[in-house]
């Protein structure tokens, strides 16, 4: 539970790129999967779908959306999130939320900027989302801090955010744990 009582959840544990040479083969396997689901590729869409099915498995999702926060520009965001929306819907009885949200333009990755910008241009379907119970899901989270962003701009839209799920949380190591 977050400050806000948001439950956030990550299946995975992801290390960054320096980290890995020095990582156990499951740690690089799972760091594997991640890239090549961001990068859309197929086999990567099905098993983490089957994965994100999985865990919400017991959970009474037929009156809940499923919403995935935007990528930087609209062909990132279908290329990664559209059939993984589509798979987990069909597997959860979730609502897909995949067409009522729209990415305008482009704007700068936040891991290559550094800077941390709310999605301003990103389109948000009030009409449907006003009043539903709402999941986020996003790839991976380092901070949070996108997860609170896109969950504050879908609850201005009338929303409410229930839930954040990630497939991996960033690893952080402290100085003494690299010695």
């Amino acid at each position: 539970m977050d400050k806000q009582g948001i439950f956030k959840y990550a299946l995975m544990s992801y290390l960054p790129q320096k980290y890995l040479r020095h990582a156990s083969f499951e740690a690089q396997e799972a760091d594997r999967l991640i890239i090549d689901f961001k990068s859309g590729r197929k086999y990567a869409t099905e098993r983490v779908s089957k994965l994100f099915a999985k865990t919400l498995s017991l959970m009474d999702l037929k009156d809940t959306i499923i919403v995935c926060i935007p990528a930087s520009c609209q062909q990132t965001y279908t290329r990664r999130f559209r059939k993984f929306s589509e798979n987990v819907c069909a597997k959860t009885g979730a609502i897909n939320g995949f067409d009522h949200i729209k990415v305008i333009g482009k704007r700068e990755k936040v891991h290559i900027s550094g800077e941390h910008a709310a999605e301003d241009n990103v389109w948000i379907d009030t009409d449907f989302f006003q009043g539903k119970r709402i999941l986020i899901i996003d790839d991976i989270c380092t901070t949070g801090r996108t997860s609170d962003d896109f969950r504050e701009k879908m609850e201005q839209a009338g929303a409410h955010v229930r839930m954040a799920m990630f497939l991996a949380k960033t690893k952080q190591f402290k100085k003494k744990q690299l010695n």
